[in-house]
């Protein structure tokens, strides 16, 4: 049976950041993921998933400025040394949360910089990751983001993410399967798990074209995780979607997988 994660950055925004731990295990959540952990001390957030029982599954590397627009440095020349230190500084938070996911965002592609020159610098950044994370036992992750949701992001398909993975070594980073982005970009989203079933670490879920939950659009999620659960993916699925309405009146998709408090 699928394994679900609540994204705890979009649901159960109705509550404080903090407090949205418990709300998501009093619906029968075993694990969690988030953007990003670093507006709170990592042992706040310890605190919060040890005493609801919970895994922390993934968040995501320091992504540069933000709130300025900035999504990620990882393919940037100029942002070498802040990719070293945002990864460093994201492996202590993962080992305070005991997490085995990192997610290292890529970044916009600078205009004028050949894509021949943003890949070298990429997959050099990605290799130096690889190697600090295994030393702590985290697998990083890369994924695949639409361009009507970040434009100009400079991975964006499947394939050029098997690709770097490839290059860096598929022991050594993993793929985020996004379902979301991957039908909003290419489509055929069942063809493209198989495909690349081997190299995905971690998915993600959202359905289209809204991002809101699962039943709200145009997949049949039903199929969906069904094979998946065929095909014998066991890692986490994060529901990084956007609520329609109130977090817990849009869960009934997930009532058949969710684990009661005990």
């Amino acid at each position: 049976m699928p394994r679900f994660a609540a994204n705890l950055s979009m649901m159960f925004n109705e509550v404080p950041f903090l407090d949205r731990f418990a709300a998501a295990r009093a619906q029968g959540f075993e694990a969690v993921e988030f953007l990003f952990p670093y507006d709170f001390p990592a042992a706040d957030i310890a605190r919060r998933l040890a005493d609801n029982g919970l895994s922390q599954v993934l968040f995501n590397g320091p992504p540069g400025d933000w709130a300025g627009g900035e999504r990620g440095v990882a393919c940037l020349p100029d942002r070498r040394q802040e990719f070293r230190d945002g990864v460093k500084k994201a492996l202590d938070y993962a080992a305070a949360l005991s997490c085995p996911r990192l997610h290292l965002m890529a970044g916009l592609a600078p205009a004028g910089v050949a894509h021949d020159t943003l890949t070298g610098v990429y997959v050099a950044n990605l290799d130096w990751a690889a190697e600090e994370c295994a030393k702590a036992g985290v697998k990083p992750v890369i994924e695949p983001i639409n361009h009507r949701d970040i434009p100009g992001l400079f991975l964006n398909t499947m394939d050029q993410a098997a690709a770097v993975i490839a290059a860096v070594g598929p022991d050594r980073l993993g793929l985020q399967f996004d379902l979301y982005h991957c039908q909003v970009t290419e489509g055929d989203i069942v063809k493209r798990v198989e495909k690349h079933l081997p190299i995905i670490a971690h998915m993600q879920v959202a359905d289209v074209p809204a991002r809101n939950e699962p039943g709200t659009g145009e997949v049949n999620w039903d199929f969906v995780f069904k094979r998946i659960d065929a095909l014998g993916f066991r890692g986490w699925i994060g529901c990084e979607y956007r609520p329609a309405g109130d977090t817990v009146a849009g869960l009934g998709w997930f009532r058949p997988y969710a684990k009661p408090a005990s």
